[in-house]
């Protein structure tokens, strides 16, 4: 919902309309419907989904923030925010995490390093790609899938039941992204 909002404001050609709305809001709460057993917030986590609100704001931030900088190529912005990033984690990290102390073993390092560079680098690689191709509430959008996914691949490898909750869920979720992007394509107000 934040990348709506904001994307209306920040950018030129990703401004709200009735058909998009309504196509954001039905999977957004295909999600909201498919969780809604385990939704629970009271005075005890609020903080917590409070901050949950708001990580997900600045991922949308980071996006729009992508935008304006769309003309350089992806490996470069790639690049240069994974090199950033650790810079600003690596100091934080010796303090917290004092890793003089600690002996990992290789495979564990090899791991960590493969982790690092290959998933997390073609993550960011589709990212850039699907912002500058389809746009940031696309790109939001797609985030509302990956709960999805997540059942579909307990279904396949756990033996986990698939519900008619799922179903409704995964249907509302659809549709949803198919009438956002229906909106851009029509340019329906």
């Amino acid at each position: 919902l934040s990348a709506t909002i904001l994307a209306h404001f920040f950018t030129n050609n990703e401004k709200i309309n009735l058909i998009k709305s309504i196509g954001i809001l039905i999977g957004f709460f295909g999600i909201v419907f498919l969780f809604s057993d385990n939704i629970l917030i009271n005075e005890n986590n609020l903080t917590y989904a409070l901050m949950i609100l708001l990580g997900s704001t600045f991922y949308v931030i980071g996006g729009l923030l992508t935008l304006k900088i769309s003309e350089k190529k992806n490996e470069n912005v790639t690049a240069s925010i994974l090199i950033w990033g650790s810079i600003i984690v690596f100091p934080v990290s010796l303090i917290i995490e004092q890793p003089w102390t600690l002996n990992p073993r290789l495979d564990s390092t090899l791991s960590l390093i493969y982790l690092g560079v290959f998933p997390t680098g073609i993550a960011w690689l589709l990212r850039f790609r699907i912002l500058k191709t389809n746009g940031l509430i696309f790109h939001s959008q797609v985030s509302y899938i990956i709960p999805i996914f997540g059942i579909i691949l307990g279904y396949i490898f756990l033996n986990e039941i698939i519900t008619s909750k799922i179903i409704v869920a995964l249907i509302a979720v659809f549709v949803g992204i198919y009438l956002a992007r229906k909106a851009d394509y029509k340019n329906v107000t």
